[in-house]
């Protein structure tokens, strides 16, 4: 890790986001959906709003949960959600959005916001993590296999990855 990342990992901050933040929320699922539709990933419409994540996200039953990587201001950010497994009589994690920023990609803020979830994962007895990413992005297809995620299934130019955090 070079200086400039240490200086930078010393002072990123991953936590939950509040429901003050709707709105930054939704910047970075705009964030995101332009980012797959520039690699061909993404060719629908954002049919969500500030509003709709408020009501669903910070409600008493949410039905998503929002993590944040952070210097001063957020930089990256995780939308996940728990399913459960009857015949495991468990739950697992699946991660619907990871995204950071462009200037602070590979710069360890992506493996901060996924090793916080593992430790959600691990907290409540999770069986495992999943998710899907497109193969055509492959700085972030090669970021999961260091994780030591796995690929489970492609269908086309969808992966998805399962992992079991240790």
């Amino acid at each position: 890790m070079s200086n400039n990342e240490l200086i930078l990992a010393s002072r990123l901050i991953v936590r939950p986001a509040e429901v003050a933040e709707a709105e930054i929320i939704l910047s970075f699922i705009t964030k995101k959906s332009e980012f797959d539709r520039n690699i061909g990933a993404f060719s629908g419409k954002i049919e969500t709003s500030a509003p709709k994540i408020r009501q669903t996200i910070f409600s008493t039953n949410p039905s998503a949960q929002v993590l944040f990587a952070e210097i001063e201001q957020p930089i990256g950010f995780a939308l996940y959600y728990f399913r459960y497994s009857s015949f495991k009589g468990l739950p697992s994690i699946w991660l619907d959005d990871l995204y950071v920023d462009e200037k602070f990609r590979s710069k360890q803020v992506g493996a901060a916001l996924m090793s916080y979830l593992a430790q959600v994962a691990n907290n409540h007895h999770c069986t495992h993590l999943a998710w899907t990413a497109d193969v055509r992005n492959t700085r972030t297809v090669g970021f999961y296999h260091r994780l030591g995620a796995e690929v489970i299934e492609q269908k086309g130019n969808v992966c998805f990855f399962q992992w079991i955090p240790q």
